[in-house]
C-alpha cells in the first residue's frame, strides 16, 4: 500500500513537473519588453538564489568541496552550464517572437537526437525499431523543411543542445538540485555583469517598467527551480519507463499553445512533417516498453531459478525427485 501511495505521488509530481514546463510559453511573454538575453541572465541570478535557499534548507553542502577539488568534473559542469545557456535563450527567444510551434518539435524530437549521440558518441547498437524510428524522423525533418522553406533550425538547435546538455549531465552523475546549483553558480557572475552593463547603459528594463515587471523578473528563478524540484521528487518514485512517458506531456502542451493560443499558422505540410515525427516516437516508445518488460521477466526468470538454486543447496533440504522411472 505504501509503495502504491509513493507511485502516485510520485505521478503527481510528474504531471506537476512537465505540466509547468508545458505551460511556460505563457510565462515568457508576460516578461516583454525584456529581451531574450536580459531575461536569461536574470532567471540564472534569481535560479541561483532559490536553489541556494533550498540547499541551506537541506544542509547539502559537502558536494561543493568534492566538485572543486575535480576539474575535469568542473570544466564538465563548465560546458553543461554553458549548452544548457543556449537552450534556454533559444527557447525564450522563439516564444517570445512567434515560434512556439517550432519549438515545442525541438522537444518532441529530442530522443530521436539522444538516441543518435548514443550511437555516434558512446558507440551504442540500436535495435530495428529504433533504427526505423530514426528513420522517421529523418524523413520528418525534410518534410518540415520543404513546409518551412528551410530547415527548421529553431527545433533542431534545440533538441540538439538538450540532448547534449543530458549526455554531459550523464557522465557528471550529479543531482538535479546541485547540478543546477554548480551551473547556476558559474553563470552567475557573467550574467550580474551584463545585467549591470545593461542598467549602466540605460537599456535595463528591471527598474524602468515598474515594480510588477521586476517581480517578474525575479520570479523566473522560481519557474525555474519548481519544476527541476518536482521532477527530482517523481525521479525517485516513479519507473524510469514511466517518466519516460510523461515527458512528451510538456511538448504536447507546448505544441496546443502554440496552435490553439498563439494561433501560429500549420499549413497540411506541417501537419504531415509533425505527424512523422509523432509515428516515430510511438514506434520508439513502444520499443522501449516492450524491451523493458522483456527484461523484468528476465530478471524474474533468474531471481526464480536462483532461489530455487539455493533452496536445493541448503542443509537438509530434501533431494529433487529423480526424473528418471523407477
Amino acid at each position: 500500500m505504501k509503495a502504491e501511495n509513493e507511485q502516485r505521488t510520485g505521478l503527481l509530481y510528474g504531471f506537476g513537473a512537465y505540466g509547468m514546463w508545458g505551460l511556460v510559453p505563457l510565462f515568457w511573454p508576460l516578461l516583454m519588453p525584456s529581451g531574450a538575453i536580459e531575461i536569461l541572465a536574470h532567471r540564472m541570478v534569481w535560479s541561483l538564489a532559490v536553489v541556494a535557499v533550498a540547499l541551506l534548507a537541506l544542509r547539502r553542502w559537502s558536494w561543493i568541496a568534492e566538485l572543486v577539488r575535480q576539474p575535469r568534473k568542473l570544466g564538465l559542469t563548465a560546458l553543461a552550464a554553458s549548452v544548457i545557456s543556449v537552450n534556454w535563450g533559444l527557447y525564450i527567444w522563439s516564444v517570445n517572437n512567434g515560434h512556439v510551434v517550432e519549438a515545442s518539435l525541438g522537444y518532441f524530437i529530442n530522443p530521436l537526437v539522444t538516441i543518435a549521440l548514443g550511437v555516434l558518441v558512446l558507440g551504442e547498437r540500436l535495435r530495428r525499431a529504433q533504427w526505423a524510428a530514426v528513420g522517421v524522423g529523418l524523413a520528418a525533418v525534410v518534410v518540415l523543411a520543404v513546409g518551412y522553406g528551410r530547415p527548421p533550425w529553431i527545433s533542431l538547435a534545440l533538441a540538439c543542445s538538450f540532448a547534449t546538455y543530458g549526455l554531459i549531465k550523464k557522465k557528471l552523475d550529479m543531482g538535479g538540485l546541485e547540478s543546477l546549483t554548480a551551473e547556476t553558480a558559474l553563470l552567475f557572475l557573467p550574467a550580474l555583469g551584463y545585467l549591470l552593463w545593461l542598467g549602466m547603459e540605460g537599456r535595463s528594463t528591471f527598474a524602468s517598467q515598474g515594480l510588477g515587471h521586476s517581480a517578474l523578473l525575479a520570479s523566473t528563478g522560481l519557474v525555474t527551480a519548481i519544476p527541476l524540484i518536482c521532477f527530482g521528487a517523481a525521479a525517485i518514485r516513479v519507473p524510469l519507463s514511466t517518466l519516460g512517458l510523461l515527458q512528451y506531456l510538456a511538448p504536447v502542451f507546448q505544441f496546443a499553445l502554440g496552435v490553439l493560443y498563439f494561433h501560429e499558422a500549420m499549413p497540411p505540410e506541417r501537419w504531415a512533417g509533425f505527424g512523422l515525427v509523432w509515428v516515430a516516437l510511438v514506434v520508439l516508445t513502444w520499443d522501449a516498453l516492450r524491451t523493458s518488460r522483456r527484461s523484468r521477466a528476465r530478471l524474474a526468470r533468474a531471481g526464480a531459478g536462483a532461489g530455487e538454486a539455493a533452496a536445493a543447496a541448503a542443509p537438509g533440504s530434501a533431494p529433487a525427485p529423480s526424473r528418471e522411472p523407477a
